[in-house]
């Protein structure tokens, strides 16, 4: 997942993994409580319609690591 500050301030997520996802909010954390919201939905349709999933995701175990950004 990438997430960037866009010219309003607000912040924008994206994959590459899993096209169509694209969600925005005004704190990090919103975009990405946002961008879990639209791919459950992708996976969802995915499903649904037979369509193939990014050979990108992959399922989380018990234990995994996430960078954290910290702003100064």
């Amino acid at each position: 997942m990438r997430v960037e500050q866009v010219e309003d301030g607000q912040f924008l997520a994206t994959s590459a993994d899993l096209p169509g996802l694209v969600a925005q909010g005004r704190t990090v954390e919103d975009a990405l409580g946002i961008a879990g919201d639209v791919a459950r939905q992708l996976l969802a349709s995915c499903r649904e319609h037979g369509d193939p999933v990014s050979s990108g995701l992959r399922v989380l175990g018990t234990e995994f690591e996430v960078d954290v950004l910290v702003a100064s």
